[in-house]
Order: structure tokens, then C-alpha cells, then sequence
């Protein structure tokens, strides 16, 4: 069994599973991020040393937000979001105070490499991963494995140049793609028109009861989703993209929606092998990809893992 955790900017989720992908125990902290990284990573550590007490824990994966050095288990690149997360060696020290082994990937990366192991992705050769929730993140699947790039940070997918001279981003230019398209613009959007907060689950209710004012704010977005896949697709030529995210919950309703706007606005060539898809396992997807990652790492052979 290892060790399992996804960091996120309000939740660390955790479980128990095993090398085949069986998740036995499943749940969730807050994340604290205004304690920075170092007590976030401390608080990781105090939670394996928990599990230690009630199962045998030979490893541990974990999934996080930022540009990571999954090689050496380092944040490579991270926004203020976790203050002090920049820079910091998590293998290492997550390592030296439990004496396990540890992997490290950008969570991102690991729900491609979850879906792929075992949800929509399976037999993909080179497929999207698209991730909307605060930002919009991004995945590259490329002939049968993770592209990376040399820096560890490709698929920013969601710093694209939207708008030119637009909305400022946390990465500090203006008009990036996830100013406009990630569930916090739509949450925005929906403030402006209505002068109100709604949460989104209520706007998608009242959107599925015809809600016509409702509708045109919900097109806008769309667009603006659209907009920017339709660049990568034009860009990398993929036979599937996967949209994860918490709001992939909405299932065929927001699919239907993309598939419609985007298949209008790219070439016919690139549409005639082109799939979207809803993550299959949505918040377990990053989990199941930091086990997959794992065994990519430490396992020689994947032939008869024990459980």
C-alpha cells in the first residue's frame, strides 16, 4: 500500500492505495495555505505517520499544484497562492522524516496519467488534459507518455493570451486565457450581470430550467472556453481532450455545450478524429495518477504488483 495525496488550494485529499490502483481509504483536509509550504508539507507527513498506525505503508505519491520537478520531487514554480512553495523539496523532506520513498507530479499531470491508467484516456496515444476550477490547468499526453518540457512547465494552457490587455493574471500579464474561461471567471460573470454572488451549482440548476438571462451569460463563457481549446487543437493535433475539474460534475450538459461551440471553430481535419470527454474519475483521477507515477518511477516491471 502507499500513501496517496492530492494538494490543493482549500483541500488536501489523501487515501490508501494499492500498486493496482484500489483505493481502500479516501478523504480530505484543508489545506491552510496561509501557513505556506513548509507547514503544509509538515502537515502531509503528520497525516502518513497517522495512516503508519493502522496500515503498512511501503511509499508515498503525491499530487500538488505548480510546476514540478517530478524527477527530483522539487517545486520547480508556484504562484503566491502557497506562499514559500517555490523552491521547496518535497521528496526530500517528506523522505527524510518518514525513511519512505516519494514521488512527486504536478496534479495536472496526474489526472492524465489517472485517466489514462484507468479512465477515458485508456489506449490514447496523445490526448489534452484540461483541469477547470480557480485557473484552468494543462496536461500534454503526447505519444504515449507525459511531455513535460525541459522546464517542467508545459501545458499552461491556462496563460494562453486570451485578450490582449485584458484582466491582470496572478502570473502577472494581462488577458490570460483562465481570466476568462476557468469556473472563477464564470463565477465572475454571473456577479456582473446579476449584481450578486450565486454558486455555480445553483446557476447550472437554473440553467437547466431554461433560464434564458442565464443562458447568454453561459454562452459568453463557453465562447471564451472554446477560443482558447480551439489553439491547442489546432497547435497539437490531439484525438481526445479531457476536461476535469470540479466543474466536470456537470456532465453532458457542459459537453454537449463545448463539443457544440468548439467543432464549429476548428478545421475539419482536426475535428474528424477529435473526442471530448468528462473525466471519469474526477478528484480520484489525481490520486490514481500519483500511484501510476509511482510505479513509473520506483517499479521495474509491472507484472505482478502485490496489493
Amino acid at each position: 500500500m502507499i500513501a496517496v495525496f492530492d494538494i490543493g488550494g482549500t483541500a488536501i485529499k489523501y487515501g490508501v492505495v494499492s500498486l493496482n490502483g484500489e483505493i481502500y481509504r479516501h478523504d480530505s483536509f484543508p489545506t491552510d495555505v496561509r501557513l505556506g509550504g513548509e507547514a503544509l508539507i509538515d502537515r502531509v507527513i503528520g497525516r502518513v505517520k497517522e495512516l503508519q498506525t493502522e496500515w503498512e505503508i511501503s511509499g508515498i505519491s503525491i499530487s500538488t499544484a505548480g510546476q514540478i520537478d517530478s524527477v527530483n520531487g522539487v517545486v520547480f514554480h508556484a504562484t503566491d497562492n502557497i506562499p514559500g512553495y517555490t523552491g521547496l523539496n518535497i521528496s526530500s523532506k517528506v523522505h527524510e522524516a518518514t525513511g519512505l520513498k516519494v514521488s512527486v507530479e504536478n496534479d495536472v499531470n496526474c489526472t492524465a496519467l489517472g485517466e489514462h491508467w484507468m479512465g477515458v484516456a485508456r489506449g490514447a496515444a496523445d490526448f489534452l488534459c484540461v483541469t477547470i476550477g480557480t485557473g484552468i490547468g494543462g496536461a500534454l499526453f503526447l505519444r504515449e507518455g507525459l511531455y513535460a518540457g525541459p522546464a517542467f512547465a508545459a501545458g499552461e494552457i491556462g496563460h494562453i493570451n486570451l485578450y490582449p490587455g485584458g484582466r491582470v493574471c496572478t502570473c502577472g500579464n494581462e488577458g490570460c486565457y483562465e481570466q476568462y474561461a476557468s469556473s472563477k471567471a464564470l463565477e465572475m460573470l454571473v456577479q456582473e450581470k446579476f449584481d450578486s454572488i450565486m454558486d455555480l451549482r445553483d446557476f447550472f440548476e437554473q440553467l437547466r430550467n431554461g433560464q434564458e438571462e442565464m443562458l447568454e451569460v453561459f454562452h459568453q463563457w463557453v465562447d471564451d472556453l472554446t477560443n482558447g481549446l480551439r489553439s491547442v487543437v489546432h497547435m497539437i493535433n490531439p484525438e481526445l481532450i479531457i476536461i476535469g475539474g470540479g466543474i466536470s460534475e456537470q456532465g453532458d450538459f457542459l459537453l454537449d455545450a463545448i463539443k457544440t461551440s468548439l467543432y464549429k471553430k476548428i478545421m475539419p481535419n482536426h475535428a474528424s478524429k477529435l473526442q471530448v470527454k468528462m473525466a471519469e474519475y474526477g478528484n480520484k483521477a489525481n490520486l490514481l495518477g500519483a500511484v501510476k507515477h509511482y510505479r513509473n518511477q520506483y517499479l521495474r516491471e509491472e507484472k505482478g504488483v502485490e496489493r
